[in-house]
């Protein structure tokens, strides 16, 4: 497939999990691209799988993209290396998943700086370039606990919600300019951390602070009875950012197998 070919995606958190699934989707599709994480140890490996997986291209930027200054480093390598962004994917997130009061000033802090500020920096540092050019995907990755709820997830949710309500202000003030906005927004998906807390070991369980075991939590909570697949919601991130989803805009779009419906 080669769906995206000549675009050039921005995929940040892209180090592994979600983040990597969408790069490496993107790259499947043809786009050169450009990956960021504020780990950069496994960004060189990632560049060269998402090249041997179709992108014609790829590089990686370290940054603390919570921090204007890395949002702004992330942009200028962007454009030394591939001249501009059509895709700009913003998954970098998250976060102390705890009790309410169990949070400290630190700890909120660091919630809402690694997903809230990381997507307003980086759409802002990008934006401008989009709007030069008439042409543009931003698409960021939420999460359906904001609607669910979900245990220990308040702090989260507040930040989650952050990002869902950007997209909502961004299309309506930039829809003319050919720039479209929307939120992917998972319920729970099978990723490297969830894969590990599958485990039947009373430790496991103790170490994520869980009382109820993942598996139960599907079968009871998701009417699939499963989690979503990492590889799933990068497709959806995909078609976002094709040109057949130039009239999407302003959305958020659930993946959550039927757990939470509109």
């Amino acid at each position: 497939m080669a769906g995206l070919s000549g675009k050039i995606a921005v995929v940040t958190g892209s180090a592994r999990g979600i983040g990597k699934a969408i790069a490496m989707r993107l790259a499947r599709e043809g786009a050169a691209l450009a990956v960021s994480d504020v780990n950069g140890e496994g960004l060189p490996a990632l560049c060269a799988e998402l090249e041997a997986a179709g992108a014609p291209k790829a590089i990686g930027h370290a940054a603390d993209l919570s921090r204007e200054e890395g949002a702004a480093g992330l942009l200028e390598a962007v454009l030394a290396a591939h001249g501009r962004c059509d895709i700009l994917v913003n998954n970098a997130g998250g976060g102390v998943i705890r009790p309410f009061l169990e949070h400290t000033a630190e700890t909120l802090r660091q919630t809402i700086d690694r997903n809230l500020w990381t997507t307003l920096w980086c759409t802002r540092a990008f934006l401008p370039g989009m709007l030069e050019r008439s042409y543009g995907r931003v698409i960021n990755v939420g999460a359906d606990s904001v609607h669910t709820g979900t245990y220990s997830h308040a702090g989260y949710n507040a930040a989650k919600g952050g990002v869902h309500a950007l997209v909502t202000g961004l299309a309506f003030e930039f829809a003319r300019h050919g720039v479209t906005f929307n939120v992917v927004s998972p319920g729970g998906v099978l990723t490297e951390d969830l894969q590990a807390m599958m485990s039947d070991d009373p430790e496991v369980l103790a170490k994520y602070r869980m009382s109820v075991h993942p598996r139960d939590v599907a079968k009871r909570e998701i009417p699939s009875q499963r989690f979503t697949e990492m590889g799933e919601v990068a497709a959806y991130v995909a078609f976002l950012a094709s040109d057949d989803a130039a009239a999407v805009n302003g959305q958020i779009h659930s993946i959550n197998g039927a757990q939470w419906m509109m």
